[in-house]
């Protein structure tokens, strides 16, 4: 079954974002994924002087468009605006955190389960967050190209991809795609390769001749994010938030 995702770009308040990473994966994943059948795909915090601070960024992981509206119904059914699980959970979020801004993701055939990953030993110290802007309809032939060109690329420079994705609900002119890097040494490399000359010059020409657009951040794993303890949160994971 293709999975259909939830993309998070959350602004936390002030230094509050273990605590709000905590509240995400501990409070929240157990209820999500006995409720909804949502399981947590990642929680990253952004590397600030690369993007905006600070971040946190989600994913949800959902079992197709079906599973995306079984949590959209559970959510609003009778015509609430938050289920009762859920409005406990932000009552103590809002604290935390300011807004955000979110996508629905879809992924291409290549793209594994956050279960697979887990089981495959998917990890890095860091992951390459890349946003691409394409024309309107091209976002299936960057995704593409990715895999013909950008993947084996970024793999002779050390990095892994772990999902690409295209948004949905828009004109089909945007991706995500997530790297693993496996430490800031091979990170270093890896920027330096984009340079004229560099391993990465082809694939920066491919891109441009896509007419793309990209913005690339960096993402740290949070405590209990999937990727990093290779499980689901779990409700034994609590504790006081006046500990995290």
């Amino acid at each position: 079954m293709t999975k259909v995702y939830i993309h998070e770009l959350v602004d936390v308040v002030g230094h509050n974002r273990a605590r709000y990473q905590h509240h995400m994966t501990a409070n929240w994943v157990p209820v999500a994924l006995r409720e909804r059948d949502q399981r947590c795909y990642g929680v990253w915090s952004t590397i600030g002087s690369t993007g905006r601070w600070p971040e946190v960024v989600n994913m949800w992981e959902l079992d197709g468009w079906d599973g995306l509206v079984r949590n959209f119904e559970v959510e609003t059914a009778g015509g609430r605006d938050q289920d009762p699980s859920l409005a406990a959970w932000w009552s103590e979020a809002a604290m935390l955190r300011r807004g955000g801004l979110d996508r629905i993701l879809v992924p291409d055939a290549g793209s594994a389960p956050i279960d697979e990953l887990c089981a495959a030993g998917v990890r890095g110290d860091l992951y390459c967050h890349e946003i691409v802007q394409v024309p309107p309809g091209g976002a299936s032939e960057l995704l593409a190209a990715v895999r013909a060109q950008g993947e084996e690329a970024y793999r002779a420079e050390g990095l892994t991809l772990v999902g690409a994705f295209r948004t949905a609900l828009r004109a089909d002119d945007e991706c995500v795609l997530l790297w693993a890097c496996p430490t800031w040494a091979a990170w270093g490399a890896f920027e330096q390769a984009w340079d004229r000359g560099g391993g990465l010059a082809g694939w920066r020409d491919e891109l441009i001749g896509l007419g793309a657009r990209w913005q690339r951040t960096l993402l740290v794993d949070s405590e209990l994010a999937p990727l990093r303890t290779g499980r689901q949160p779990h409700e034994s994971d609590r504790r006081p938030i006046d500990e995290v």
